[in-house]
């Protein structure tokens, strides 16, 4: 019998590549927030079926998570980038980056750990290089992103002998994100060998949840080998 995991963000980037990964063994639930998109990807695996919600809702979020009725792991592959310097940064910005990077996730494994826990499942958290560090520019984000890696730290050890919980950190990813963010900082140019293929970034996924139940696997860091 397939286990089924939830990922958010799962109709492009990361979170579809973990999906794509996870595919042949998983019974997968597909998160994002457009129906058509969802429903074009669960369409394209063997064992699949939508999840749609706007994660920055909490009705939104609350409706959604009522209907799953069994959970044995989740992986958190929603999120967004900014750019700008502290000087520039909005209220609204700076609302909108941590309602989506971390209060959103914290919300939706709220809602969903008493399935998890029953299930003695996994939770993976991808967050970034953006967690550990922070350089000109990257106030903001990296800043939800320590956030998102302190609330991880936390639930471990809250749910430590229950749940197991992963937190990964890639650096630059080849995603449309990825092209945004780099745009954004006005570098010219976009060099596909410094950026980590998303599969790299999915097989670090599927490393942490394929464990045996005896080994819990924490933080993982996945940077390019030649950034």
């Amino acid at each position: 019998m397939r286990k089924t995991v939830l990922i958010t963000g799962a109709t492009r980037g990361i979170g579809r590549a973990v999906a794509n990964l996870l595919a042949d063994d998983w019974h997968i639930l597909v998160g994002g927030t457009t129906p058509d998109g969802v429903a074009k990807v669960a369409a394209e695996l063997p064992s699949a079926e939508p999840f749609v919600a706007d994660l920055t809702s909490e009705e939104a979020t609350r409706d959604a998570a009522q209907r799953i009725t069994h959970l044995d792991a989740i992986v958190h592959s929603a999120g967004i980038v900014g750019h700008g310097t502290s000087e520039a940064h909005t209220r609204e910005q700076w609302r909108r980056m941590f309602e989506i990077n971390v209060i959103a996730v914290s919300h939706l494994t709220a809602l969903l750990l008493p399935h998890l826990r029953e299930a003695q499942g996994q939770i993976v958290v991808i967050n970034s290089k953006g967690g550990f560090t922070a350089g000109p520019g990257g106030g903001m984000y990296s800043a939800s992103k320590h956030a998102l890696r302190a609330w991880t730290d936390v639930l471990r050890q809250e749910e430590r002998g229950r749940i197991r919980v992963t937190s990964i950190h890639p650096g630059r990813t080849d995603t449309d994100m990825q092209r945004e963010q780099q745009s954004a900082e006005g570098r010219e140019g976009y060099d596909g060998e410094r950026v980590l293929a998303v599969n790299s970034v999915a097989s670090a996924v599927k490393f942490a949840l394929d464990a045996t139940p005896d080994a819990s696997v924490e933080t993982l860091t996945v940077y390019p080998a030649r950034w």
